[in-house]
């Protein structure tokens, strides 16, 4: 779809999402069950145990999707009414692939601590929180913050960016005949989910990551990190090297773009090991577009476009990984529900190749074996 076309659909929508009753008020009957006085019942039975709200009312499947603007796709800190489109497409994929409302909640505030007492005043609605597109280093703060709010609070960006990266570079590592835990990796982009990606991708068992920001590579011996790329530097660059982009990508395996469009270049690919696997992410536009990176040598590419195919994009996870913790009652995700989850994606494709190694994001079984990964 063009740009022009997509601009038309939304003028004609007016909005991708509308509030619909469940039931209709056709009676006085039902309208005084639904509303005054039936109503009044429901209430003194939330009242006296407070955990019965989740079976009578909307909280019981309604997810409040959170942003501040700040990091929306690869437009930047395009502000809270920019953002709208964005938030709402991810309530129609809640709701069409896992069943489950979704609402937009865009903050006019970019201040932490106001994002944080906010979603605290607004939580008793929801089963959950979806945190999206709030930049670095603040969404980390926020995050950790309201990990004990009762429900569960997960950055989609971050966590379930990582999960499907990890399914992806599973399947990828047996088309490629690599040995994940054993590949030397390049991680170009170190924002929420770039942080997200390596912490997981440790978790797992990989040791041989390269972090690279727009200063270069991460190390310890760098003295312009920020808290959270210290805690990088300690799970990569165990050889200590030193340099740019290109540096971090000789002899490598495996290169994951989530950072900006074109950073990728024909030499940074000829300069990977044989077979070389690359994630170019970055949205709308990808580091390496397809084409390029074929005939640069790539063997196993995938962007995070809706119209490429092997699509790695969080929109993959999200849904059944909410829908797996609001079902569970999991109100903290851990790391290795993450890899769960990941493990379970990768094993819907029984054969994978290089053109086929990543489940469709309308695969019906997705969403399924996703929420039955986080069952304890």
């Amino acid at each position: 779809m063009t740009p022009e076309k997509s601009l038309t659909l939304h003028k004609k929508l007016k909005g991708k999402l509308e509030i619909k009753a469940k039931i209709a008020l056709k009676t006085r009957r039902i309208l005084s069950q639904v509303y005054t006085p039936g109503v009044a019942v429901v209430v003194r039975q939330i009242n006296k145990q407070k955990r019965s709200v989740f079976n009578l009312t909307i909280k019981n499947n309604t997810v409040a999707v959170v942003t501040d603007g700040s990091a929306v796709l690869g437009l930047g800190n395009v502000g809270a009414e920019a953002s709208i489109p964005v938030m709402e497409g991810k309530c129609i994929i809640f709701k069409e692939f896992a069943g489950l409302n979704a609402f937009p909640i865009c903050l006019t505030t970019q201040n932490p601590e106001k994002i944080i007492e906010t979603i605290k005043f607004i939580s008793p609605v929801f089963a959950a929180i979806n945190l999206e597109d709030i930049a670095a280093p603040k969404c980390f703060e926020i995050e950790e913050k309201l990990q004990n709010l009762g429900i569960p609070v997960v950055h989609d960006d971050q966590q379930a960016t990582a999960i499907i990266v990890l399914a992806g570079l599973i399947n990828a590592g047996k088309v490629t005949g690599k040995k994940l835990t054993e590949s030397r990796i390049a991680v170009c982009g170190t924002g929420a989910a770039g942080t997200a990606v390596i912490k997981l991708l440790y978790f797992y068992g990989c040791r041989k990551i390269t972090a690279v920001d727009s200063k270069g590579i991460i190390g310890s011996y760098r003295k312009d990190l920020s808290a959270y790329k210290k805690e990088i530097a300690k799970l990569t660059n165990k050889e200590n090297i030193k340099g740019s982009l290109a540096t971090a990508c000789r002899n490598c395996d495996i290169l994951i773009g989530v950072s900006q469009k074109g950073l990728f270049s024909e030499n940074i690919i000829k300069s990977m090991n044989q077979k070389p696997i690359v994630f170019a992410l970055a949205n709308p536009d990808p580091e390496i577009r397809r084409d390029e990176a074929i005939k640069a040598g790539v063997y196993v590419y995938a962007s995070g476009r809706s119209d490429d195919k092997n699509m790695i994009n969080n929109a993959l996870v999200f849904p059944g990984f909410f829908k797996g913790l609001i079902k569970w009652k999991i109100n903290k995700a851990t790391d290795q529900m993450k890899v769960n989850a990941a493990t379970s994606i990768s094993s819907l494709i029984v054969k994978p190749t290089k053109n086929h190694f990543i489940p469709d994001i309308f695969d019906k079984r997705l969403v399924k074996v996703i929420t039955e990964s986080l069952r304890n």
